[in-house]
């Protein structure tokens, strides 16, 4: 029989068993301390602190300064600029360009990039990797160049595609870069350049498969079509999801291209096609570097909801 004392005493005391640990309170165990992890994070943040936060911050502020004097004045044009960049008359049509420039870039980009890969995985080997090389060559010559090189495809006379345009009817390069045909154009040019780069990406996550996964599905009778679409697609699908988000974000900051093609006055094109072409005659042209800001934090705003809108109608961040 346990007498009274003992109870109270084991009531009123915290009883140690040499196998059990007690555990810290939450303030001493969620104390921030510095991993290796955060070293390597280290140099992107600074990059990302200097060149992306900082000068969004600028921005902001520069959007409420009045430029009439020539001299920034800070915070004394209040919402002035936003309506001025707003209401523009080419404000709506700009954004009218790179939506219809979204709607053809992004599924073609996503599905022309995700069938190379699987494609490219179903028949390894040195063809593979020959066609990866091939495919990853054109992201050598991105950007301007590209657009010059795209200018000379374009033209029936001299382009190495001339019989199949002449065949299409086209005689004269004015009849094939149009403002009607810029989206496609502009698709053309993006997936060529970049379609490479994501197929190594794209390439790699897929060869990290398990190949005791791909065994187990063929045992099942999973035939070809059906192990891409419905065991490797979805294995890699945060990288998926990680392309549909830079796309996105790249897409809708459309200039170079654009811009040159106008500038090379191979076509009649708007010198202000895009939402960044705007922007950048308001501060160039018009020297209203304030509402050059504002447009500037709209492509911000809208590549950033687009990520946040991505991210949370996924499970990229899943943990397995």
């Amino acid at each position: 029989m346990v007498s009274q004392d003992v109870l109270i005493h084991t009531d009123s005391t915290a009883v140690k068993s040499p196998g059990v640990q007690v555990r810290k309170p939450r303030s001493a165990r969620s104390r921030w301390r510095l991993q290796p992890a955060h070293l390597f994070v280290l140099p992107y943040t600074l990059f990302l602190l200097a060149f992306g936060v900082g000068p969004g911050l600028y921005a902001l502020v520069i959007s409420f300064a009045d430029f009439r004097t020539g001299i920034p004045r800070l915070f004394q044009a209040g919402l002035k600029n936003y309506v001025t960049a707003y209401t523009d008359f080419r404000f709506a049509s700009t954004f009218i360009n790179v939506a219809k420039f979204l709607a053809i870039s992004v599924p073609v980009g996503m599905i022309g990039v995700l069938a190379l890969s699987l494609l490219l995985h179903a028949r390894p080997g040195r063809f593979a990797t020959l066609m990866r090389t091939i495919y990853f060559v054109p992201g050598a010559v991105a950007g301007p160049t590209a657009v010059l090189l795209a200018i000379f495809a374009f033209d029936p006379n001299i382009s190495p595609f001339r019989a199949l345009l002449r065949a299409m009817d086209y005689t004269l390069v004015t009849q094939v870069i149009t403002p009607d045909h810029l989206p496609l154009i502009f698709t053309l040019l993006g997936f060529f350049a970049g379609a490479g780069g994501w197929i190594a990406i794209f390439y790699g996550a897929l060869n990290n498969i398990s190949q005791e996964v791909l065994e187990a599905a063929t045992i099942d009778g999973c035939n070809a079509w059906r192990m891409a679409l419905l065991i490797k697609r979805p294995l890699i699908a945060p990288y998926i999801i990680y392309m549909l988000i830079l796309v996105f974000a790249g897409n809708v900051q459309l200039f170079a291209e654009p811009q040159l093609i106008g500038a090379s006055g191979a076509a009649p094109i708007s010198r202000h096609w895009s939402p960044n072409q705007l922007g950048y005659a308001f501060a160039f042209e018009q020297a209203n570097f304030g509402g050059s800001a504002a447009i500037s934090l709209l492509m911000v705003i809208i590549g950033l909801t687009g990520a946040v809108l991505i991210l949370s109608t996924t499970d990229i961040f899943r943990a397995e």
